[in-house]
């Protein structure tokens, strides 16, 4: 939808002109004052231009009855975290309500570098939705990883003023803000000034004192209201994570007042195509902080107007004249079910999405990982005292246990009696080869083996299982379907989903995606396994910058020391 020029938005709101559009019949929240007021809201094109008055318009639409609400904008996530293209994601989330997103790819850009990040700013300008893009801060997220590109600052410059950039991305690499590493404080130095979003996971102090020092004003990482309330209090917005595997709305939601709403936003960070479909997008957070006891007009304006703000995005989150025609018409405010959503003026319907122009995929062919046998998920080590990732359900955060595994033949073997599982990270890029083995307990796997190409952030390949044969089934048969996710139990694959872009995105409709994933949960059901997100678990035991024990293709990875460790 083009921009129209000051004297027609003028006119058109003066009502000299009938608006382009006239959305008639409901009441709209002010998430300001918490009213709900009577009124038209007229659009000349991608601009309201008025409220509260009698308007004629050139097309009328009769929203009788709903309630109209500024679009939802979703402040920090991964859009290949939905397994789907920016296009699919865009007809998944949009009719939803969601009608902003500000997403980091660094999961293709680990995969592909700038040519990854150039395909998400060329679908941005061709989406339904408003995509906005951060640029990746840190690609790799360690040194302590093996990634298929590494960018510096000098990488990111070139992108900066791209009209659809806000700012750098999530600085996961806390440990070099804090003491001030070369390479991190050149790409600080060069968005300084500029929005710099944040990843610090239980900083506190003068740790977290020296990370906002450096310029970082929002951040998604809060698992208690402690946390929170540390970091609001020292000038950070909080956004407020509801993603597939870490979820803290429910641990949050005390903050969710009208005193603090205007400091805190909604983000999923990484939600998948199964509870997108299942449970819903940020409508689904909406609806559970309601329900929760949280008051609407806080619920509503933190959805809105306080994520537009926080990140500088002054012509949206409220409907009122000269704000961009971001428009959800409900049913009720404590259902969230959108029944029509306009984004910047264009409803999201199917033809909307059918109008669409895409972008050829990237990254095909991008899983170059050796072939293995059995044999290379032996676990060697001489002593009994074992690190063990503990996994705790619905965080990130894993715990670092120590169990006892006695060596037999020079291996420690997986014990699913005790429910140690062996986890393993294959380097798929064709750098060189790692393998690197241990345990980790609370998958609940007796047999057989899981394995994904989706491993935060570096994407080499990750794989768990009780069973060394079956993990050389499902991490051979990655490499055949250019990535992705597979179940594997007596020899032979059992379930598959392939993600040709990259070992990220599938090119197939997020229906079929859903579907997909319904068999691989069931499949690893069947192994025994207790997670009801097996996968997106799988993904972020590789990810070295969430304490507390993580594992890499380079071993494991004692997170607070931030060194790699003996796996025993």
């Amino acid at each position: 939808m083009s921009r129209p020029d000051l004297a027609t938005l003028i006119a058109q709101g003066a009502g000299r002109e009938p608006a382009e559009l006239v959305l008639r019949g409901a009441r709209v929240l002010d998430v300001v004052t918490g009213d709900l007021l009577e009124g038209d809201v007229a659009i000349c094109g991608d601009t309201i231009v008025g409220t509260c008055d009698a308007y004629e318009g050139r097309e009328v639409a009769d929203v009788s009855g709903l309630i109209l609400v500024p679009g939802f904008i979703d402040t920090h996530l991964h859009v290949e975290s939905s397994m789907v293209t920016p296009f699919e994601f865009d007809r998944c989330v949009a009719p939803r309500g969601i009608t902003t997103a500000i997403c980091d790819p660094h999961e293709i850009a680990n995969v592909a570098g700038l040519e990854g990040i150039r395909y998400f700013l060329e679908a941005a300008e061709r989406v339904v939705m408003d995509l906005r893009v951060n640029l990746s801060s840190c690609v790799p997220s360690t040194a302590m990883e093996t990634s298929g590109a590494r960018l510096e600052a000098a990488d990111l410059a070139p992108l900066m003023d791209h009209p659809k950039v806000i700012g750098l991305a999530e600085m996961m690499n806390y440990p070099g803000v804090v003491h001030g590493d070369p390479g991190v404080l050149a790409k600080l130095e060069l968005f300084r000034g500029r929005h710099i979003d944040g990843h610090a996971p239980l900083l506190s102090g003068r740790g977290l004192n020296a990370y906002l020092a450096a310029g970082i004003r929002t951040e998604h990482e809060a698992t208690t209201a402690g946390e929170a309330l540390e970091k609001l209090r020292k000038g950070m917005r909080v956004l407020i994570r509801e993603g597939s595997v870490s979820k803290d709305l429910e641990a949050l939601l005390p903050l969710i007042t009208e005193r603090h709403a205007s400091y805190l936003a909604f983000c999923t960070d990484d939600r998948n195509p199964l509870d997108i479909a299942e449970e819903g997008h940020l409508d689904h957070m909406i609806r559970f902080a309601i329900a929760g006891g949280a008051p609407p007009l806080a619920v509503y304006r933190a959805a809105s107007l306080s994520a537009a703000e926080a990140f500088g995005l002054k012509d949206r989150g409220q409907i009122a004249p000269g704000k961009r025609a971001d428009i959800v018409a409900l049913e009720s405010l404590d259902a969230c079910r959108a029944v029509r959503v306009w984004c910047g003026g264009v409803e999201a319907t199917e033809a909307a999405f059918a109008a669409r122009e895409t972008v050829a995929p990237v990254a095909r062919d991008s899983v170059k990982a050796p072939r293995v046998t059995a044999e290379s998920f032996r676990c060697a080590g001489n002593r009994a005292e074992t690190p063990v990732i503990g996994i705790l359900p619905g965080k990130i955060i894993t715990a670092h246990l120590t169990e006892e595994v006695v060596p037999q033949d020079g291996d420690k073997r997986p014990d699913p009696a005790r429910d140690l599982a062996r986890i393993a990270v294959v380097e798929r890029h064709g750098v060189n080869g790692n393998i690197a083995t241990g345990f980790v307990r609370g998958f609940g796997i007796a047999r057989g083996a899981i394995a994904a190409t989706v491993a935060h952030d570096h994407h080499n390949i990750v794989c768990v299982g009780a069973d060394y044969a079956d993990m050389a089934v499902a991490v051979n048969r990655l490499s055949e379907i250019e990535g992705g996710f597979v179940v594997a139990e007596g020899g032979r694959v059992t379930a598959e989903l392939a993600l040709e872009m990259g070992g990220l995105m599938s090119l197939a409709p997020f229906e079929e995606v859903h579907a997909r994933l319904v068999e691989l949960r069931a499949a690893a059901k069947a192994l025994g396994v207790t997670l009801a997100e097996p996968f997106l678990q799988l993904a972020f035991v590789a990810l070295p910058v969430i304490p507390h024990l993580k594992i890499t293709d380079h071993g494991m990875v004692d997170v607070d020391r931030f060194e790699v460790i003996s796996a025993g």
